[in-house]
């Protein structure tokens, strides 16, 4: 059985619980890369430990795979995907476009999912069958995506244009040219927004698990599409496209493999 949404609400607030106090103050940033950045903080650490307590404590055969902490029980019907901070760059800087993720696959699909953003009290959330947004102390309202499906008047968010490297620079850049309106740099928030149906696309290259699979059932049961840049199921990340409707996801993908 899955769990009620009241569940994802206790995650996100056993999560806020270790982020908020260390928003926007000096906290040490850790380096998980010998070559390059990839930061850490203390925040996503223990973040992804209050999360993984109150997961154990209720569904301790679940599995877990989370970003920080070793994965468990991945052969479990249920298994829950968890990124902490998603956006940890963006939260050493101060900007409030991280996110919480957690996502819960069955048997390996993504069914419920949710970003958490807690300095602006914004939690995007699925129960598998819609998408809502809840503001905090509001009541929830019906995510709905765009209804775009002209390429010529969709906007598009990715991280950065620099996540594209190799070949997938090419095959981005076709495709940003294609579209109306490019912007960059808001992690994990740009799925949010994109269900809210004031974007159309998001690209991104090279995500993990983690990454994306608390905003899968978030963007399709408000309407979208998230799939591979081959059109296969984005649960274990990779090259991943998101779009408003099947037919502006159609027409994204013909340009990425063209």
């Amino acid at each position: 059985m899955l769990p009620d949404l009241s569940f994802f609400d206790k995650l996100a607030t056993a999560a806020a619980g270790e982020t908020m106090s260390r928003f926007r103050q000096k906290i040490e940033i850790e380096n998980k890369l010998d070559d390059g950045f990839d930061p850490v903080t203390a925040a996503d650490k223990a973040a992804e430990r209050a999360i993984r307590a109150v997961i154990e404590d209720t569904y301790p055969d679940h599995g877990i795979l989370g970003e920080e902490e070793d994965n468990k029980n991945l052969d479990s019907e249920f298994v829950w995907v968890i990124d902490p901070i998603d956006g940890t760059r963006a939260f050493i800087t101060g900007l409030p476009v991280w996110g919480t993720l957690i996502g819960l696959y069955q048997n390996g699909r993504a069914v419920m999912g949710m970003m958490d953003q807690p300095f602006t009290g914004e939690r995007f959330i699925s129960d598998g069958q819609s998408s809502f947004m809840k503001l905090r102390g509001g009541e929830p309202q019906v995510l709905k995506t765009s209804g775009v499906t002209d390429l010529s008047k969709a906007s598009m968010f990715t991280t950065t244009p620099e996540l594209h490297t190799g070949d997938n620079s090419r095959r981005y850049f076709a495709l940003e040219n294609e579209i109306n309106l490019p912007r960059y740099g808001v992690d994990c928030y740009a799925y949010g927004v994109l269900a809210m149906g004031h974007a159309d696309l998001v690209c991104e290259s090279d995500l993990k698990p983690y990454d994306i699979g608390g905003l899968i059932a978030v963007v399709e049961n408000a309407g979208g599409v998230v799939t591979t840049w081959d059109g296969g199921r984005p649960e274990m990340g990779g090259d991943c496209l998101a779009a408003a409707t099947p037919e502006l996801h159609a027409k994204a993908l013909e340009v990425l493999n063209r």
